[in-house]
């Protein structure tokens, strides 16, 4: 018996189960099941089209036929992709700097500001408007019409209330009428016939509307019927228009307006001798004048057409004037990131700087932007990625003449594809082309916060 339960003794234990690894078996699998519904997402949303374009890319525009790299070949050599990469490469270097640079700035001088957290709540609220609506909204104020257009009607306010607008930009001699004024190559009307001291003159002009008129415009009949003195010429500038009919061309009758403020020159031997301006009745007269024959001259600034301001989305300003609205939106953005950082530096630093004798200026440019590097490069990178997929404010600002002019490489993807290009293999290769540029800022990023992570 005794040597029974020895062998018994000797014998190893038959294996249980194991009891941790079931726990393990099953945290994993609930970790699975939560996953799954973003991994199927992520492969829907994400993996499943890009792997669909780069394959889309090497086929032809019908999609039945395999062309290799005919696609990337047409790419580089269509002059409207060539446009959208020049236009690409101006966003990714002025946006994203200018909006470094705006924040940064912002950043540090709010912190000055007694109401700091208003002024970030209104600089920040253009991020809760749509592209779409703040298009809409730009695309209004860069309105070429003055009457429209905010920008256009500040920059002809102020030009007017510098430079002045003629008064009569639409008046213009009467045409086929005898003895009457002559248009010059330079826009100006000036009496056919030689004026000679003591003579009286009478210019006519026509399309002024009597709603065009000045409001202290009076009736020139009175003003034609006066004679000139020796040694003056005298004359009257009027409407030669009858309100209601009737009236005689080229005679002032009693209903017919002058026009006011109008300037006259007299001019001999090609040279003006003398320059009045019309009073209300649209008289006018020169003093003093030797013998001789002289010939009494509107310049070309009573006809001038009036400022209209500036083409914001003509050729030239359109990709400029779309950074713009870019910038508006998204300055809150870099304004609040980089207040944030700024509100975690070393205040010792900046108070041992300032007990050395630092002034502002020193310290914002010695202390406060290294010590902010890391983040000044975050919010760098993370609008060039997000610069190089604009599409919003370039489809919607820009007019149908100049989206050609304005367009970058996300609206070139869109008109080759489905803009009427229906090209969706160039497309496609548009497409990647442009994830190719965005990955490598991507991994930039995803490496810098793991860094900061450690």
């Amino acid at each position: 018996m005794t040597s029974t339960l020895v062998k018994e003794a000797r014998q190893p234990a038959a294996p249980g189960p194991a009891p941790a690894r079931r726990p393990r078996r099953r945290r994993a699998a609930v970790a699975a099941l939560f996953v799954l519904p973003a991994l199927l997402l992520l492969g829907t949303l994400v993996v499943y089209p890009v792997l669909f374009s780069v394959g889309r890319s090497f086929l032809d525009a019908s999609g039945t036929r395999f062309v290799g790299g005919d696609n990337y070949t047409e790419m580089f050599r269509d002059p409207a992709t060539l446009k959208a990469i020049r236009n690409t490469a101006i966003w990714v270097v002025v946006a994203p700097t200018s909006l470094t640079g705006l924040g940064l700035i912002l950043a540090v001088l709010v912190e000055k500001v007694r109401w700091a957290t208003a002024f970030k709540l209104l600089l920040f609220m253009p991020m809760a408007v749509s592209f779409l609506a703040a298009g809409i909204i730009f695309r209004l104020a860069y309105d070429h019409d003055p009457d429209k257009g905010v920008l256009n009607a500040a920059v002809t306010g102020v030009h007017d209330a510098f430079t002045g607008t003629s008064s009569y930009p639409t008046a213009r001699a009467r045409e086929g009428q005898d003895g009457g004024l002559v248009k010059g190559a330079d826009g100006s009307y000036r009496t056919g016939a030689g004026v000679s001291p003591g003579d009286t003159v009478v210019l006519g002009l026509v399309g002024v509307g009597p709603d065009d008129l000045p409001p202290g415009a009076k009736t020139a009949y009175e003003a034609a019927g006066r004679e000139a003195s020796d040694g003056e010429v005298r004359g009257v500038v009027y409407l030669d228009f009858t309100p209601g009919g009737g009236g005689k061309q080229g005679t002032v009758d009693r209903r017919e307006s002058g026009l006011p403020e109008m300037t006259v020159e007299a001019v001999r031997d090609g040279r003006t001798v003398a320059t009045t301006t019309t009073g209300d009745d649209g008289s006018f007269r020169f003093e003093g004048l030797t013998g001789g024959s002289y010939a009494v001259e509107l310049p070309a600034s009573n006809f001038a057409p009036p400022y209209e301001g500036v083409s914001w989305l003509g050729p030239a300003l359109v990709t400029p004037a779309i950074i713009g609205a870019y910038l508006w939106i998204w300055t809150g953005f870099a304004m609040v990131l980089i207040g944030a950082g700024l509100s975690s530096l070393p205040r010792d630093a900046l108070e041992a700087a300032r007990m050395d004798g630092a002034n502002e200026w020193q310290i914002f440019r010695r202390i406060t932007v290294p010590l902010l590097a890391p983040v000044l490069t975050v919010v760098f990178i993370t609008l060039v990625i997000n610069v190089m997929k604009v599409f919003d404010l370039v489809y919607v600002i820009a007019p149908g003449p100049v989206q050609e002019d304005a367009t970058v490489l996300a609206t070139q993807m869109w008109l080759v594809s489905f803009g009427g290009g229906n090209n969706q293999g160039l497309g496609s290769a548009l497409g990647v082309l442009l994830l190719l540029l965005v990955v490598p800022a991507m991994v930039f990023n995803v490496r810098r916060f793991k860094r900061s992570q450690r």
